[in-house]
């Protein structure tokens, strides 16, 4: 019940939440300086949730707790401009960022060409993402 009330509430996000435009330049902070054409970051987000016991399996994540994998997408200011709930929480962070991709989506999270969202190690580089190399101290 509490997902279909998030995800109903969610459905109004295109009325108040707008992606931001990749014309505007990023503030002029020490952190952003390297990331010239970056629009921000995203990541999942597990949260714990109660389920009957026959779907337990489907939301018991790799560390064993019972939750929802929810993808977060922030700006420059770590303002919201994308959030995808529901995922059960065996589902990765990349199978969740892939279905908010998908083309027949309404809502469907797009990144605008030669732009890019900074990602962590659990998602790969490509057009889009940068994420940091593994193993490797920064």
């Amino acid at each position: 019940h509490f997902l279909n009330v998030l995800t109903a509430i969610l459905s109004l996000t295109g009325e108040f939440i707008k992606l931001p435009d990749p014309s505007i330049e990023p503030p002029d902070d020490y952190k952003w300086k390297w990331f010239g054409n970056a629009l921000g970051a995203l990541d999942g987000c597990h949260v714990d949730v109660s389920v009957v016991a026959a779907d337990e399996g489907r939301y018991r994540n790799r560390k064993q707790d019972i939750t929802t994998n929810m993808l977060g997408v922030v700006d420059w200011n770590m303002k919201f401009l994308y959030v995808l709930p529901g995922w059960e929480g065996s589902a990765s962070d990349s199978k969740a960022l892939r279905y908010a991709m998908r083309n027949d989506r309404q809502d469907a999270f797009v990144i605008p060409h030669g732009k890019y969202y900074l990602v962590d190690a659990g998602y790969t580089n490509g057009p889009g993402f940068l994420a940091p190399f593994r193993s490797t101290r920064y």
